[in-house]
């Protein structure tokens, strides 16, 4: 297959927005695949890997500076063969690279740039390198020419040095054994850890940089609703509240950024990803349930109706991301520069409110003369709530109004299966919790893209675009967040079909995925990488393991399945250790653990001949504990159901583990049962 930019669109396997974003530079792109490694072994020249994502701001300072450049171009031309990889559309080569990008340099990140013989081994990596030398990091072209070097006069040492750096990768890998622990007792020991690496100031955890703890918040919340532990709610009040007045918090549209470049939560990276506002958006629900906070609820109004209106593909997906970058207002000839379409001066506040107006929201927002981002601007952040609602609404709606004419983000508008599952579950449990139809309509309409681009007859393909699919094959994640997103859908539409698809992905799941080492990353017939990634730990998203396993509880509850429901305590109890001593990177499988613990909770709602039981449903998003399992129809499917009956009405049982209580037809009755059950 001939270099990218002259390969037919019909005939590319990616359907990548930042591979298209590169196809004009000067370099001649490959695909990955075994066209490239062919070419490379033909002209005897190394390989260069480059991995990024469309909306990731230092990929595209470093496009700017070396894949746009004529010379830099010319010598990756001459001397390697240059293969570019969207990393969320092909997570299995991004995580294989990036374990030996952070073994041989101590850290990681995108763009990530590898050196690779012809078997796919790495030899040398790296993430951004500027153009010129700066600050001890050399340039790129000095890279590349000492690589050339190394490569034409020392081969034997080069192929050496990739064949012990895969094998110490390889040494590195040990299954994960299950071994005997106690899920109290790790649970406690995660919170203890958690609350030892608080930032007393700012909240969260740690310093900075700050990334949204999404997951950890997760854990924590369904602790608390498990314990009564009043130190867990309070991470989650004061981190919330953090980000919910920060700059990483877009104070006009909802939504969050990637995460925070300060330790104080004011300045953020400004790229809005879909993973990060669907997770967002579970908590600060979570939150409200727990809570009932005024302050909490305008944030889950905003941040969903941010997904449905500004991520929403015409056929009804999610898009991925929207960029950091965007070209500044007041020179539209400019060259695209980070945070352009978010920030604001005192000036232009004027411009658009008035002087009166325009003060009051400088003043609320922390606008400044001197600015608090760059070039004199200022990021919104809302340290104290307004004086005057009604005002704020008004001058809110102006500004997001006039934000509307400038340059826009550009929006990565592939749908992933993974991010898309948990959009749906969020909004889902989002819209029924609060009365919001338009947010389960969304929902339901992204399943059905979902259903329809993703889900194959033995499989489910990650992405989608433009209403087509892609080629690349689900991970691990995919399944378990789709299973989950679908076991939703088939509560909220009484549809069994969602169901029945949830069930053949999960039996698919465990035969494709699962082994005597555990779970992996990639199915058994996946194309084969130099190694099969297996990596249980949080990173930006839940790891695949963690989502299996919670995929595994929501099924086993639903369907009675006792092998499936052995299999996730099982992994659960193989990363014992991880969750004890590193919960930072364990929160998704400690809130499955979470979830276990308390059975799950699971809630049955037989619908009557004129009743839905849309009352019921609604008491049991807002009353039952984080993790709960509903099913909702008038037949045997999802066999939670089986053997339950009407009572002149929608009846709801509150069960654990098929045992079940005494039915009920009222919300508040209902409501009670689920305040009684919980677990302390």
């Amino acid at each position: 297959m001939p270099p990218l930019r002259d390969t037919p669109p019909e005939q590319r396997n990616t359907v990548s927005p930042y591979v298209d974003q590169h196809i004009g530079n000067p370099v001649d792109w490959y695909e990955w695949g075994p066209d490239a490694f062919a070419t490379a072994r033909a002209r005897d020249v190394p390989i260069f890997l480059s991995v990024g994502y469309a909306a990731c701001h230092w990929c595209h300072v470093m496009a700017h500076e070396s894949f746009e450049d004529e010379a830099t171009a010319r010598y990756l031309n001459d001397y390697f063969v240059s293969i570019k990889v969207d990393r969320e559309e092909r997570p299995d080569i991004d995580a294989v690279y990036m374990a030996a990008t952070t073994a041989l340099t101590g850290s990681g990140g995108w763009p990530m740039s590898v050196w690779l013989d012809h078997e796919g081994r790495v030899f040398h990596a790296g993430t951004y390198f500027p153009p010129q030398p700066m600050r001890g990091r050399p340039s790129f072209p000095q890279i590349l020419m000492a690589i050339t070097d190394a490569w034409t006069g020392r081969r034997d040492e080069v192929v050496r040095s990739a064949g012990s750096i895969d094998q110490a990768l390889r040494d590195r890998e040990q299954a994960v054994v299950a071994g005997e622990a106690d899920p109290d007792e790790i649970m406690m020991a995660a919170v203890d850890e958690l609350r030892a690496a608080v930032d007393p100031v700012n909240a969260g955890f740690g310093g900075a940089p700050k990334f949204p703890p999404a997951m950890v918040l997760q854990f924590l919340l369904r602790h608390h609703e498990n314990t009564g532990d009043p130190a867990a709610l309070d991470m989650v009040e004061t981190t919330c509240a953090a980000m919910a007045r920060g700059g990483i918090h877009d104070q006009l549209a909802g939504g969050f950024a990637r995460y925070s470049v300060d330790a104080a939560w004011e300045i953020p990276h400004f790229e809005k990803m879909l993973y990060d506002n669907a997770l967002l958006l579970m908590v600060f629900t979570d939150l409200w349930r727990v809570t009932d906070s005024d302050a909490v609820r305008r944030v889950v109004e905003s941040t969903a109706d941010f997904l449905v209106t500004e991520l929403v593909t015409p056929e009804g997906g999610f898009a991925a991301a929207l960029d950091a970058d965007s070209v500044p207002p007041d020179d539209p000839k400019a060259a695209a520069v980070e945070g352009a379409y978010y920030v604001w001066t005192p000036d232009q506040l004027d411009a658009v409110l008035g002087p009166d107006d325009g003060q009051w929201a400088a003043d609320l927002f922390d606008v400044t003369v001197a600015g608090t981002f760059e070039h004199g601007t200022s990021t919104l952040t809302l340290h104290d709530d307004p004086d005057d609602w009604s005002r704020f609404a008004r001058v809110r709606a102006a500004l997001r109004q006039a934000r509307e004419v400038r340059p826009a983000p550009h929006r990565d508008d592939k749908v992933v299966a993974a991010w898309n599952g948990l959009a749906i579950t969020a909004l889902v449990r989002a819209g029924i919790a609060l009365g919001r139809p338009d947010w389960v309509a969304a929902a339901v309409r992204a399943g059905e893209v979902l259903r329809e681009l993703h889900v194959l007859p033995d499989s489910l393909l990650r992405v989608s675009r433009a209403g087509s699919p892609g080629s690349a094959p689900g991970v691990l994640e995919d399944y378990g967040h789709v299973v989950v997103a679908f076991a939703w859908l088939a509560a909220v539409t009484r549809d069994p079909g969602w169901f029945d698809a949830a069930v053949a992905l999960t039996r698919t799941m465990v035969t494709q995925f699962h082994d005597d080492t555990g779970f992996a990353d990639t199915a058994v017939d996946a194309e084969p990488l130099v190694r099969r990634p297996r990596d249980p730990s949080d990173n930006a998203y839940p790891s695949g393991t963690a989502a299996a396993a919670a995929a595994l509880i929501t099924m086993a509850s639903l369907s009675g399945d006792q092998e499936w429901r052995n299999l996730a305590d099982e992994t659960l109890a193989a990363l014992a250790e991880l969750q004890r001593d590193h919960p930072r990177f364990a929160g998704w499988s400690l809130a499955a653990l979470a979830a276990a613990r308390n059975g799950p909770t699971e809630v049955a709602i037989v619908t009557g001949p004129d009743d839905d039981g849309g009352d019921l449903l609604r008491a049991a998003v807002r009353h039952g504990p984080g993790g709960l399992v509903v099913a909702r129809g008038s037949g045997d499917t999802p066999p939670l159901l089986a053997g339950k009956s009407a009572v002149g009405r929608a009846t709801a049982y509150v069960c654990r583990n098929f045992s079940c209580s005494a039915p009920v037809t009222r919300d508040d009755d209902l409501a009670q049962l689920l305040d009684d059950a919980r677990v302390r």
